[in-house]
């Protein structure tokens, strides 16, 4: 039984460097060797888990079972969140297998393999091929951080007329700027100070707005969608009055508690908070499609898939020195 290296999580909160046995290729199982991984910021939250650590692969196609119909030996291709779902039910059966109630999700099924490895065994259904002008290092953090804001933005009917405004400009809200801003969006991006102005203008951002110190806003056009970014809530009573009526918010990285508004706003205007998860296959195709035809890249910093890189990795998104997403790549 062919075995690989998987590196862990553990009680403690250190990364265990650890091995993995599989049996041999199944069905349409796809032996993959990694070339890249993303750093995501659930990671983090899994790194007192005794499982393998890691859901945004790229590698090549080593092996394939018996049943494998498309991929081949030496495919480039990538992996994300949820790695099957029971194919019947009517959430598969309507391209929305990320609610199916047998989905497998990274951090509750396939403990014992993730990104950050030597290899990874996965369906091929549920295995994406890299576009060919885009490199491993740029797709992996499309598996799970493009994926997610992408799928707000195509599954929700955002139109090229909307002004979308996105909080926060780190690891999910530089992907959010850029795909909105290609969407042909009127983007607005509200940080907590000046300091990544520049760079929200230049990833697509029409405005940029400082929130220190402010008590109101005022920006004119109001805006038609909010992509929420940063891992605590904004000030509502700050930002509602700048939503237009029934406006959407999408609260993408809003950390575990409640999610509280001002319930006469939200009625008022007629606003929707929609919940939303990783893209399905067929919005992940087509998000890494229009990555590469529109050159929408991470902006990454990269660090080696060892023990040590994986702590220095962690500890840099941990305390906010991450610009803007961590990619491990083996040694």
């Amino acid at each position: 039984m062919p075995s690989f290296t998987v590196f862990k999580g553990s009680k403690e909160g250190k990364i265990v460097k650890g091995q993995t046995t599989r049996p041999d290729l199944e069905n349409d199982q796809v032996l993959v060797k990694v070339t890249a991984s993303g750093l995501c910021g659930t990671d983090e939250h899994y790194k007192g888990a005794d499982m393998a650590l890691g859901h945004e692969g790229a590698g090549v196609v080593e092996q394939i079972g018996p049943n494998v119909k498309d991929l081949k030996k030496g495919d480039r291709v990538g992996w994300g969140y949820e790695h099957d779902c029971c194919g019947s039910c009517e959430y598969c059966l309507t391209g929305r297998e990320t609610y199916c109630p047998q989905r497998q999700m990274y951090g509750s099924a396939n403990l014992d393999q993730g990104s950050f490895a030597s290899h990874g065994v996965w369906r091929e259904s549920f295995l994406f091929k890299i576009p060919d002008n885009m490199t491993d290092a740029d797709a992996a953090p499309l598996m799970c951080g493009g994926a997610t804001v992408f799928n707000a933005l195509h599954t929700y009917g955002i139109k090229p007329t909307d002004r979308v405004g996105v909080i926060g400009v780190g690891g999910l809200g530089h992907l959010a700027i850029q795909f909105a801003a290609k969407m042909g969006c009127d983007v607005v991006v509200f940080s907590g100070s000046d300091s990544k102005k520049d760079e929200a203008l230049k990833l697509g951002a029409k405005e940029f707005v400082s929130m220190k110190g402010k008590t109101e806003l005022d920006i004119g056009r109001k805006l038609n969608a909010l992509v929420v970014t940063t891992s605590f809530n904004p000030d509502w009573n700050l930002m509602l009055p700048v939503l237009a009526p029934t406006s959407i918010i999408f609260p993408l990285t809003v950390t575990d508690g409640n999610f509280e508004i001002p319930q006469m706003g939200l009625i008022g205007g007629g606003i929707t908070v929609q919940g939303s998860v990783v893209a399905a296959r067929a919005v992940h195709r087509h998000m890494l499609a229009f990555a590469a035809l529109h050159d929408i890249k991470p902006i990454t910093m990269e660090f080696p898939m060892t023990t040590e890189g994986i702590e220095d990795a962690m500890s840099t998104l941990r305390d906010g020195k991450m610009r803007y997403r961590g990619v491990l790549k083996p040694q």
